[in-house]
């Protein structure tokens, strides 16, 4: 009897769910519309086929349980259903299919677990229809913030009436919240979106931190004047002091391991051909796997802003207008993922998440651990996204030699 290729039928599955999706290029697939509907329907048929008790919670998430002795505790795995607009057929998705099958591998081995799994399809990680986020794994941790309820859509629709012409109820969501002295703990497999396990020739990497990200708005204010007529040492030119602080915070970056750093906005005032710029307002964005260097990189930046308005005569104003703390891994969760991919002949890189994930919330519930597929290019939220069959395969395999090891230590 010739053996399953499993990668092969991840692939399967993912196809058919890249169906449920508006119209368009890739995929486009947004919590509470009829495309999440037709989602649901195929994953419960996957979880079904796989053995699993299907449930929906009134937060949309739904959950296969594979039930372990009564009051035993239960594993947690999955990632999100949903997608950016014009995305791809694996971000999110498919870390809710490789657990599942990573399940009906085991069952089908005869493996009979002294514990729960379940594995979960959250309803809306990225934040595209509404301007919230993770809204099911924080209701999993009772740390959900129920005025969300009311932010609306760009028709109007609020978050609430949204759920409701679902069939959820948003009043259930705090008695969501899960015991984490019943929970072992949570791993999602996700695409990279990066190029780093690519670059490696490796099939499958092992997240140690997701990245803490930090955002400042900085103005840097000179005097605008004729360009034709304003003598070059006379300059008060607020653009040529924006453009040096876009090369040092470039720099810092460089210069520091681990750290990103991005100026993503420019608004040049007056923004005239002939006129030298008299205040310009940029955007910079920090991201690092550890709140420490994270915050240092804050510091340094505003230090380097400083040094550049003093050298140039220009006025600064700089804010922090975001801060959102790392996800540091479990120890145990990634020395978990380590030991089965050894077990399977696999050494496996260690990396940060410089992205957000369902992970990042539920982490303020139990202990967290994620396992990174290489992509293509690394593209992501992007219909060239792809993940090729031989990664999905190992990753179903690792997952599946992780929930043995905990069947050893139960």
């Amino acid at each position: 009897m010739t053996e399953m290729d499993w990668g092969a039928l991840a692939q399967d599955w993912l196809d058919r769910l890249a169906q449920c999706s508006e119209p368009g290029a890739g995929v486009t697939r947004l919590p509470f519309t009829p495309e999440h509907r037709k989602a649901l329907v195929v994953l419960t048929e996957l979880m079904e086929q796989a053995g699993l008790r299907v449930s929906l919670d009134a937060a949309g998430t739904l959950i296969g349980r594979l039930d372990g002795p009564e009051g035993a505790p239960v594993l947690l795995m999955g990632s999100h259903q949903d997608s950016v607009r014009e995305g791809g057929a694996y971000d999110g998705i498919m870390g809710v299919v490789l657990p599942v099958l990573a399940l009906q591998k085991l069952r089908g081995q005869g493996a009979t677990l002294p514990f729960a799994v379940e594995v979960l399809a959250f309803a809306d990680e990225e934040g595209v229809r509404f301007p919230t986020a993770l809204m099911g794994p924080r209701v999993l941790a009772g740390q959900f913030d129920m005025a969300a309820l009311d932010m609306v859509d760009r028709e109007g629709v609020s978050l609430r009436a949204a759920m409701q012409e679902f069939g959820l109820e948003p009043a259930a969501l705090p008695d969501l919240g899960r015991d984490p002295a019943q929970i072992l703990g949570w791993i999602e497999a996700h695409l990279e979106q990066g190029p780093v396990l690519e670059n490696a020739a490796a099939p499958l990497g092992i997240v140690t931190a997701i990245c803490g990200i930090e955002r400042h708005s900085v103005t840097l204010t000179g005097k605008a004047a004729h360009a034709g007529t304003m003598p070059m040492a006379l300059r008060r030119d607020a653009l040529a002091g924006a453009a040096e602080l876009v090369l040092a915070v470039e720099s810092l970056a460089h210069g520091t391991e681990g750290l990103m750093s991005n100026v993503g906005t420019l608004q040049v005032r007056p923004g005239a051909v002939n006129a030298v710029p008299g205040e310009v307002t940029l955007t910079v964005e920090l991201r690092a796997p550890s709140d420490g260097l994270r915050e240092g990189a804050g510091a340094s930046l505003a230090r380097l802003a400083r040094e550049i308005a003093k050298r140039r005569g220009l006025e600064l104003a700089i804010e922090r207008t975001y801060a959102q703390p790392a996800t540091p891994c479990a120890d145990q969760i990634i020395a978990r993922l380590s030991q089965a991919a050894r077990e399977l002949g696999m050494q496996v890189p260690h990396l940060p998440s410089g992205a957000t994930h369902d992970t990042s919330a539920i982490a303020d519930l139990c202990p967290v651990g994620m396992l990174f597929l290489r992509c293509r290019e690394g593209i992501s939220h992007h219909p060239d996204e792809f993940v090729d069959t031989d990664a999905m395969s190992l990753a179903i395999d690792t997952l599946g030699q992780v929930i043995r090891g905990y069947m050893a230590r139960a």
